[in-house]
Formats: C-alpha cells, sequence, structure tokens
C-alpha cells in the first residue's frame, strides 16, 4: 500500500511559508493554503486513495486560524491513526528580518490589529514556542535568499516523496555566499574564463545565450564537461545503487551568477537524459 504523507507547513508569519508550499507542490504534493484545520482529517479522509503520480498533501496552517493551535496535536493523533504519516515543518525567522520583510511587503501581520507590528512578531513567536520545539523539521530562513530556502524545502520534501529511485538536485552557487551545506558533490568551476569582466555580459546571468557562448566557446570548457559528465555516469548508478535516496550535485563560481549557472545547465540536461527526477536550481541568480 503506498505511504500517505501529510505535511503541516507552520511558523511566523513572514518566514517563507508560500515559498516552501509551492516548492511541496513542485515535489509532487498536493499543496493547500489555509484550509480550516476542522475541514482538514474529512477532506483527507474523502481523498484517501492516493494517486500514483502524487507524493502527499501539503498544508500551510498557522495562526490565521484561530483553532490551529489548540487543535493541531488532536489531528495529527487522529490522521496516525487513520494511516497517514504525519509531519510538521516549522519556519522560524528572527525578529529584525521580519519587520524588515513587512516595511518591503507592507502586509499586516495576522496579529497585528490594533497593535504595534513588533507586538504582533513577539506575541506569534511565542504562541508558536511549544509547536516549533515539537516540530519534526526547523528551518531557520533568517539568511535565506528564495533560492535557499526551496533548496532546503526541497530536501526534506523528497524524504516523502513517493517517486520511486533516487532523485538529484542539480545547483549553481557563488562561493562567496558559501557552499550549500546539503550538497553532497561540489565542483569549483573557477578556473574558467570569467564573464564578469567582460563589460557587456557582467550583468547577464549564465541563463543568457550570450554568456552561455562565451563560457561554452572556450576549450578549457569543452575538456572540463566531458571529463566531469564521464565522472558523473559512473559515480551516480553507484549512489543509487547504495540506497541513495537523493543526490545533491553543486557547482560553484565566484558570484553564482555566470560560469555555475552554465555548467549546471549542463549538467542538468545531461542528466536529464536518462534518469528522472532531476530537478535544476540557481540559488545565487541575481535578477536584474
Amino acid at each position: 500500500m503506498k505511504q500517505k504523507n501529510v505535511i503541516i507547513i507552520t511558523g511566523c508569519s513572514g518566514s517563507g511559508k508560500s515559498t516552501a508550499l509551492s516548492t511541496f507542490e513542485d515535489a509532487g504534493f498536493y499543496s493547500i493554503d489555509n484550509m480550516p484545520i476542522r475541514h482538514v482529517q474529512d477532506f483527507l479522509i474523502q481523498s484517501v486513495e492516493v494517486p500514483q503520480q502524487l507524493a502527499g498533501w501539503a498544508f500551510v496552517m498557522d495562526l490565521r486560524d484561530s483553532l490551529f493551535l489548540s487543535g493541531y496535536r488532536e489531528l495529527c493523533r487522529n490522521l496516525t491513526k487513520s494511516g497517514f504519516q504525519v509531519a510538521i515543518l516549522f519556519l522560524d525567522t528572527n525578529e529584525p528580518v521580519l519587520i524588515q520583510r513587512y516595511s518591503q511587503t507592507r502586509r499586516r501581520h495576522p496579529l497585528g490589529e490594533g497593535g504595534s507590528l513588533v507586538t504582533a512578531i513577539r506575541k506569534e513567536k511565542k504562541l508558536l514556542h511549544h509547536l516549533s520545539q515539537n516540530a519534526h523539521h526547523v528551518i531557520d530562513t533568517t539568511h535565506f535568499s528564495v533560492h535557499e530556502l526551496k533548496f532546503a524545502v526541497l530536501n526534506i520534501a523528497q524524504k516523502y516523496t513517493a517517486i520511486s529511485g533516487m532523485s538529484v538536485n542539480v545547483v549553481s552557487f557563488g562561493f562567496k555566499h558559501g557552499t550549500p551545506p546539503d550538497a553532497d558533490m561540489i565542483v569549483d568551476v573557477r578556473f574558467l574564463p570569467n564573464p564578469y569582466f567582460v563589460p557587456d555580459l557582467r550583468s547577464l546571468s549564465g541563463e543568457t545565450t550570450e554568456v552561455q557562448a562565451f563560457v561554452l566557446n572556450d576549450p578549457e570548457t569543452d575538456i572540463f564537461l566531458s571529463k566531469y559528465l564521464d565522472l558523473l555516469d559512473y559515480l551516480i548508478p553507484r549512489y543509487e545503487k547504495e540506497g541513495k535516496a537523493y543526490l545533491t550535485i553543486a557547482v560553484g563560481c565566484t558570484g553564482g551568477m555566470h560560469r555555475s549557472v552554465v555548467i549546471a545547465q549542463k549538467v542538468y540536461h545531461h542528466i536529464r537524459h536518462y534518469r528522472h527526477p532531476v530537478r535544476l536550481i540557481h540559488r545565487d541568480i541575481v535578477s536584474g
């Protein structure tokens, strides 16, 4: 019988729950935002026949529903008794960053009626403290970009995915922003010619044809790709044979904008030809 996964995404308002939900959707989950807690069990029972392609259900649930805090424990117990595997993902962010995010979006805090933003944030953190201590997964998004958050959530989602075989993530990044914490393999492509030093290319990303041509037309790139892709062809089946559920291949350059993006795309398309699923994440691209 196929495993019935239910992920409850919760945490501080402004911590990235919508991004997490869309990432679970990309990973094959049926995703729902703000369904009242009193309806969740009935909904799942009626949807109990899990389609083969569905990894499970992901719900964003938080203090917008006044019954959430008092009811989530009972919901988890009842769902577990009914044969569902339930996990709670809690997203947290520090106070200064939450204030900054609300200032940028100008959205109203759910607990901000008649009070200051700081008071609302502190009240919410206090109310959610016990929940954060009992969550199965906790992500602090304080210093995460959107790409980094998607990367972290995807690695959690893949623990529950029903897709058979090993999943592969290919992620481009910039060393000056730090290496991806969950990378299994890291390759440094800073030896390749750098488009940053070409004035017409500096502001463009590795997703553009101009930067791709600059990087790929260099003979060193062709030699490197031939050897590196051969290495991956050798290693990937052996990682899978060892029972690895997912593999993250990270490609790094200085800023994560040019060379790593181009090479990561080549790696992604190469792997895509003979295996599924594989996902491409450009962690540090800066949009113009």
